[in-house]
């Protein structure tokens, strides 16, 4: 039985993940680009200032919501900064060889744009009810955005979303944390799973704002500390760094050849494996990331700003530094692949320290990842079946953390990677439909923001007149 699903899945695997889908996954984020004017590019500074920028000087808030900006694209960004970025990278370029670093590249420029119009459309199309309660997310752009008719189109990506969350944001990273820690600490993964529970439960029983603040508090210190690793490494072996992109850029569109343990792979596996872990890591069009942004307190474009630099931060940052780690100390001749080829990478470059960074990131990174994936996967089956259905969703996405910790690895990526692709496909043709009212909100937001800034200079003005 087990095996049938297995056979299964792999079948479906080859479907999801083939050369149709990649052309519609790639291809959204292109149209969505030049229907937005390459905004990612030409506006990278003016989103600085209206995102990050915002954070050193305070601006008044009157729109509704439930968390702030910031909060809420940490919250998205525990869910994308996992151990896509440690275990998912790793594996990319073991089976797609170093070119999957270019195609994860691809995927994030044009993800930008992607997940701008998701957080975009996930805050504009929510419901807020009249205790200040907020609803959002792909299902509510689908069925407010597309029309009424549409709505079993957002019922089914609900449903294939709250399926998704128990791979993606559940088993596959309490399996990895569980293996990290057995491995560097020799603790059993029945212990791992049972802990990992615990702690989960302590802090997605209290719902959004509880795991917001958790979040706020964790993803700027866990990513800079392993950024600042890699860093090390990158200094200690430098004079590789050359030769580490030249092999990125070769891979990207010439066979790799075997070495080591490696058995090589072709242009096509480099883009296959860099699609697939790219969207995993910065969940670029899965649509997930708007059911949290939807929570937050701002204008939706405004909140589509904090969109794009999720996936900047998360692939062609975090992404990039646990590629290169692995590229310039050569680990890759070893033959492993997940968490144990950068741990071994970090280990390389900085003996003693390095296996810890890569440790306390799993196990910081996992964490925060199955908190807002519990989120994720509740929303949309509230969306679904109702309210009544929030707690067993909790208590069932809870259970599922142990079965995945002492589960095989090799059969939870592949379920997980399957899910994605499933429920990307609605999003994505949600994304391509409503692309003209995301040129609408753009051109709104601009000229708001021209008004702001003019009326803030006459303001200025009068006031040194005065003086």
């Amino acid at each position: 039985m087990i095996q049938g699903l297995l056979l299964f899945n792999d079948w479906l695997n080859g479907i999801v993940w083939g050369p149709p889908f990649m052309i519609l996954l790639v291809g959204t984020g292109a149209y969505l680009t030049i229907r937005l004017g390459f905004f990612q590019f030409t506006h990278l500074g003016f989103a600085w200032q209206r995102t990050f920028g915002t954070l050193l000087r305070r601006r008044a808030v009157t729109e509704a919501g439930a968390i702030s900006s910031f909060q809420a694209v940490t919250s998205a960004m525990a869910a994308t900064i996992g151990v896509g970025n440690i275990a998912g990278v790793a594996t990319a370029i073991a089976l797609g060889g170093p070119g999957a670093v270019f195609w994860m590249w691809v995927v994030a420029l044009v993800g930008m744009a992607t997940k701008l119009a998701e957080a975009t459309l996930g805050l504009k199309y929510r419901q807020v009810e009249s205790d200040g309660k907020v609803h959002g997310g792909v299902f509510y752009y689908i069925e407010y955005g597309l029309g009424r008719r549409w709505k079993w189109l957002a019922i089914l990506y609900a449903f294939l979303a709250g399926l998704a969350a128990f791979g993606i944001g559940n088993m596959v990273q309490a399996n990895t944390m569980a293996h990290a820690l057995n491995t560097g600490m020799g603790i059993p993964p029945w212990v791992t799973g049972l802990a990992v529970m615990a702690l989960v439960a302590a802090v997605t029983l209290g719902g959004i704002q509880r795991i917001a603040l958790t979040a706020e508090r964790i993803v700027p210190l866990m990513a800079l500390i392993y950024v600042i690793g890699a860093i090390g490494v990158l200094v200690v072996f430098y004079d590789q760094i050359p030769a580490a992109f030249g092999q990125i850029f070769a891979g990207a569109f010439s066979a790799s050849s075997a070495v080591g343990g490696f058995a090589g792979a072709t242009v096509a596996m480099a883009i296959r494996y860099g699609i697939a872990r790219g969207i995993f890591s910065n969940e670029a069009g899965l649509g997930s990331a708007s059911i949290v942004h939807a929570q937050a307190r701002n204008k939706p474009y405004g909140q589509g700003l904090w969109g794009m630099w999720e996936v900047f931060i998360d692939t062609l940052v975090v992404c990039t530094m646990t590629a290169l780690v692995i590229l310039v100390t050569g680990v890759i001749q070893t033959g492993q692949t997940g968490a144990e080829l950068t741990t071994s990478a970090f280990m390389a470059g900085l003996p003693g320290i390095g296996g810890w960074i890569v440790l306390l990131a799993i196990v910081l990174f996992s964490y925060t990842t199955m908190l807002t994936w519990n989120f994720y996967g509740e929303k949309s089956w509230e969306y679904v079946f109702g309210s009544r259905v929030v707690l067993p969703y909790r208590v069932i996405f809870i259970c599922f953390l142990y079965l995945g910790a002492i589960g095989g690895l090799a059969t939870v990526w592949d379920v997980a990677d399957t899910l994605n692709g499933l429920m990307a496909a609605p999003n994505l043709i949600a994304l391509i439909v409503l692309a003209g009212v995301l040129v609408k909100e753009k051109t709104k937001y601009l000229k708001e923001e021209r008004e702001a800034a003019q009326r803030e200079s006459d303001q200025t003005r009068s006031s040194d007149g005065d003086s």
